[in-house]
This record gives C-alpha cells, sequence and structure tokens, in this order.
C-alpha cells in the first residue's frame, strides 16, 4: 500500500462521464429550480422548527437568533461552497464527490461515511419527532395507541430506572412480555419510514410531487403561526436577551445547526436536475435564505410569547400555544408538523441512496448499490438499504444521542467542502467564460491577502472588549475545564494559520470564511460528540481499508497502467 494512494483523486472528466450521458445514465432529469428550492425548503424546515428549536431556546433565550444567524451565515459561505462544487461537478454525491476531486480518495470515503450520520442517522430524529407529533393529532380524533406503541426502548428503559412518572415508565410497567423481553418501540416512527422508503424506491417524480404539496401547505401553516404568534408576544419576556450568556447561546449549536443540514441534500439530485449546473445553486441559496428568515422570525415569536425557561420540551409549537390557552392552534401545529416532518424524511431518504449509488461506481461500496431499478429509474438497491439503516436503529436508540451525532458529521462535511473549494484547481479564461454565458454559477472571487487577517485581529480586540474574561476562562486548564476548552483553543491556532496562508496565497475570501464559521461551530460541541465520532469514524476507516481502499476503480486503473506498462 502506497501512502500517496490514499490521496489519488479523480479528475472530473471521468466524474462528468460516469454521471452524466456514459457509463451510469438512467436517472430521470425532471426537476427544475423550483423543484430543487422546493426540497431544499422541504428538507431545513422541519425537526428543527417543530422539535429542536425548543432546547435551543430554552438555552439561549432570545439570544439564540443570533446564533440562528451565525449558523446561516456559516451556511451561506458553505452554500456557495457547494454551489461552486455544483456547477463544476453537477453529478450525484454531494460533499462526497466534492472531496474526491479536490482532496483524494481517503477523505471522500471519510466524508461518504459522515453523510451517512447526516441522512441516515439524521431521519431517525425526524421519524421519533414525527411520531411525537402524529400521536398528538391522533390523541386530537380520541384515537389512543398504548404507550409501549409510542416510545424507544432507550427511552423507556431510562424513564424507569429514574423513576420518572410519564410516558416511558408507563411504556416499561405496562408492554407486553416475550419471555424476559418487554416489546416496546415506536410503531408510528417505523411505519412513517416503511412508506417515505417505498415512495422513494417508486421514483423521482412522485417523489417530487408530493413534497412540493408538503412543502406548501407547512409554508401557509407556519405563517399562520407566526401571525397568530405575534398577537401573544411580550416584549418584556425578551430581556434578559442572553439569560445564560453567549455560552448558553452557543450551548444550543447542536440543535440550531440540526435545523440547517437539510440544504445539501439538493446537491444530492445533481442527475435528476434538467439543468443542474444552473438550478441547482439556485435552488440551494434560495431555500437557505427563505428558511433562514423563517427561522429567525419563529424564534423571536417563541421566546416572546413565553419565558425561554418554559421552551425545553419536544413539541415547543405546540407547548406556546397550550400555555396561552389558545386550543385550536394545537390541531393546526400537530398537522403542520406531521407534513413538514414527513418531507424532510423524503428528501434525506433520496440523497443517502444517491451517496451510496455514487460511492458503489467508485468501487468503494459494493456493486449493487450503484444499480438503477429499470421501471422506477431509481438506486432501488440503495434505497432498500437505506430504509433499514434508519430502521432498525429505531429499536434501540433514542432521539437525543441521533441529534448531538448527526450535527457534528454534517459540520466536519461543510469544512471539508469548503477547503475543498480552496483546494480547486483554477479554471481557464475558457471554462470561465463558457460558466458566464451559461449561466453557471461562480463565487465571487475576493482576495483575502489583507481582508482575513485584519478580520481575525478586528474579532479578538472586539471579543476582549464585549466580554473582558473570555480569553482567561478560555486559556484556564484547571479541572474539568480542558476538555470543554481544547477545542476553542484549536480553532484560535487554525485562525492565525489561516491569516498566514491567506497572506501568503492570496486564498479567496468566501470559501476560506466558510471552513472558519463552521469549525467555530464544532466548537459548541461537547466533549462525548466528539468521541462517538472518533468511534463511528474509525468503523468506516476499518471498511474503507477492508473493502474499499482495494477495490477502488482508482486502484485497478493504477493496476491496469502497470501491467501495459
Amino acid at each position: 500500500m502506497s501512502f500517496t494512494d490514499l490521496f489519488r483523486r479523480k479528475s472530473t472528466t471521468t466524474i462528468l462521464k460516469q454521471g452524466g450521458d456514459g457509463e451510469h445514465s438512467g436517472l430521470s432529469k425532471v426537476l427544475t429550480v423550483r423543484d430543487l428550492t422546493f426540497f431544499g425548503i422541504a428538507a431545513i424546515i422541519g425537526g428543527g422548527t417543530f422539535s429542536a428549536i425548543g432546547n435551543a431556546c430554552f438555552s439561549g433565550g432570545p439570544g439564540v437568533t443570533l446564533l440562528y444567524i451565525i449558523c446561516a451565515v456559516a451556511c451561506g459561505f458553505t452554500a456557495m461552497c457547494y454551489a461552486e462544487f455544483a456547477s463544476r461537478v453537477p453529478v450525484s454525491g454531494s460533499a462526497y464527490t466534492y472531496a474526491y476531486v479536490s482532496f483524494g480518495e481517503l477523505f471522500a470515503w471519510i466524508i461518504g461515511w459522515a453523510l451517512i450520520m447526516e441522512y441516515s442517522i439524521g431521519n431517525i430524529y425526524i421519524a421519533f419527532s414525527w411520531s411525537g407529533y402524529f400521536t398528538n393529532l391522533l390523541e386530537s380524533f380520541h384515537l389512543h395507541l398504548p404507550e409501549w406503541l409510542t416510545i424507544n426502548y432507550q427511552s423507556a428503559h431510562s424513564a424507569f430506572l429514574e423513576n420518572k412518572a410519564g410516558e416511558g415508565f408507563n411504556a416499561w410497567q405496562n408492554a407486553p412480555m416475550i419471555g424476559s423481553l418487554r416489546v416496546i418501540f415506536d410503531l408510528p416512527a417505523v411505519v412513517i419510514n416503511l412508506l417515505i422508503t417505498y415512495l422513494v424506491y417508486k421514483g423521482t417524480k412522485e417523489s417530487k410531487n408530493f413534497s412540493n404539496i408538503m412543502v406548501i401547505i407547512k409554508l401557509v401553516i407556519i405563517a399562520l403561526v407566526i401571525v397568530v404568534g405575534a398577537f401573544y408576544v411580550d416584549i418584556d419576556n425578551w430581556t434578559p436577551f442572553m439569560p445564560n450568556g453567549f455560552g448558553g447561546v452557543m450551548a444550543g449549536v447542536s440543535a440550531v445547526f440540526f435545523a440547517y443540514i437539510g440544504f445539501d441534500a439538493v446537491s444530492t439530485l445533481a442527475e435528476e436536475s434538467k439543468n443542474p449546473q444552473r438550478d441547482l445553486p439556485k435552488g440551494m441559496i434560495y431555500s437557505l435564505v427563505i428558511c433562514t428568515v423563517i427561522y429567525i422570525i419563529l424564534a423571536l415569536v417563541l421566546t416572546g410569547m413565553v419565558k425561554y425557561d418554559l421552551l425545553g420540551v419536544s413539541d415547543p409549537l405546540a407547548e406556546i400555544f397550550a400555555l396561552k390557552g389558545v386550543k385550536w392552534m394545537l390541531f393546526i401545529v400537530s398537522i403542520a408538523a406531521v407534513v413538514a416532518m414527513t418531507s424532510v424524511m423524503l428528501v434525506f431518504q433520496m440523497g443517502q441512496p444517491r451517496i451510496w449509488m455514487t460511492m458503489s461506481r467508485d468501487g468503494l461500496m459494493p456493486k449493487k448499490f450503484a444499480e438503477i431499478h429499470p421501471k422506477h429509474k431509481t438506486p432501488g438497491f440503495a434505497t432498500i438499504v437505506t430504509g433499514c439503516v434508519v430502521g432498525l436503529p429505531i429499536f434501540f436508540t433514542d432521539e437525543n444521542f441521533v441529534l448531538d451525532f448527526t450535527s457534528i458529521g454534517t459540520l466536519f462535511a461543510f469544512v471539508l467542502v469548503c477547503g475543498g473549494v480552496l483546494m480547486l484547481s483554477p479554471q481557464s479564461e475558457a471554462e470561465l467564460a463558457e460558466r458566464a454565458t451559461k449561466g453557471k454559477f461562480r463565487i465571487p472571487y475576493i482576495n483575502s491577502k489583507f481582508i482575513f487577517p485584519a478580520i481575525v485581529v478586528g474579532t479578538v480586540f472586539i471579543v476582549n472588549y464585549a466580554f473582558p474574561t473570555f480569553f482567561a476562562d478560555t486559556f484556564d486548564f484547571s479541572g474539568d475545564k480542558f476538555a470543554t476548552n481544547i477545542s476553542m483553543v484549536v480553532f484560535f491556532i487554525l485562525c492565525i494559520v489561516m491569516a498566514v496562508v491567506a497572506f501568503l496565497k492570496n486564498l479567496s475570501l468566501i470559501p476560506l470564511l466558510g471552513l472558519i464559521s463552521c469549525c467555530y461551530l464544532l466548537t459548541g460541541m461537547a466533549v462525548s460528540n466528539w468521541k462517538w465520532f472518533g468511534v463511528w469514524l474509525l468503523i468506516g476507516l476499518v471498511f474503507y481499508f477492508a473493502y474499499g481502499y482495494k477495490n477502488s476503480k482508482l486502484n485497478f486503473n493504477k493496476l491496469k497502467s502497470t501491467i501495459e506498462d
């Protein structure tokens, strides 16, 4: 094994041949800018709106709006980097494909493995949240499912051990037994996963039509929530703005960032887009802007209607109207949540099979994953496997673990996408002219030579002025503070290094800001998140060296060239 082989890259020409009209054609090209924008909105407005936003407001108070803006800026820079790649490499695979072009095979594998956390494992959290709102909706029709069919086994067991009264404890006490095993599982979560898997298996056109209808419904209902909620806003609830300080605001980073991770799912639909080089960038950026505005307004309404410390619940939108006695809105919110989360699951369930399909083309996954269904024109086998990857953990995991796990994997992917744009080779004048003529997206080049070092120095002075003890606290490694502060220290070092590189290499400012802002969000992740992420990457590397490295098409091409020589 040669060390350099780990960083062998695929040429853009080869990738375009595999994903275009060459050896792997077959996907239906039916998606327009509107469809892609709707898919982006479908993926972004879901669990983050109807569930995760509550915990974010609980930890950060009204100041969580700042975190939404920070995350939106980070995602905005990242979206432009995705758009740049989508314009130059318009094939399925998302960040995996982009890393293969810029960093090489090992990093591509790591990103592909991390994206499983975003799409498949992220859908587990959405399935749990969907189940909660769907159960509430059934209750409004006086239909009651037994507790042991509406909660996951892990949560029920934890509630029993803590002697915590409620759904989990009742489920553990009343569940039927098979031998010594209690039958406890979240039936609605399992059923919705099966239905979504079937729909995605059937075809992109059917999924598109279903998604567009759901997006329109949930946007109308969210607008109603904002309008009605505005009449109950008490501006006194916005004071104090950051009740737990800026640290409390940043503590909600997993929940807030989870709300944004869906926009990159649009990039997995490149080969089903009519004009991917023009339409993909627009779809990602349009959906991100629309959803950011919605999130900020919604967070202000939530924290304005009730005090922030009442929002640490799994269904915050329903909770605020229950506290205000607006019972007719509870039914509407439940419908909106069910619709919104269904659309998120749909888009995520479409994204994962297409990433596996692309990895299979490259030989890093078994060939079966690249098979296109002859009738439905979808990656059928990969879709079924995705359904299993989402469905099986529903029986033994819980939503809080999944939420943190998903966010750190996605941020890691975003960092490499932004870094990948910095690594891309410059295009010729002829290529740039062609992109301009055909309306293809291009990141405007802004020389960061002096701007980025000035931003770093200016930020240090501003932070030191606004938070005088910030740097002293950050470099305090006594007791348990080492584990929590080390990530911020590493971030400081990264900023200094990148400022020097920007000065020497004249780096493009926008992808550089995307990389730095995403790295900053990673500092908000708990130590336990990093440990689990490390375990996940280790498992992925074992699979790569056991299968992917040997079966990579680039490895076969190298062997073929050696034999011919």
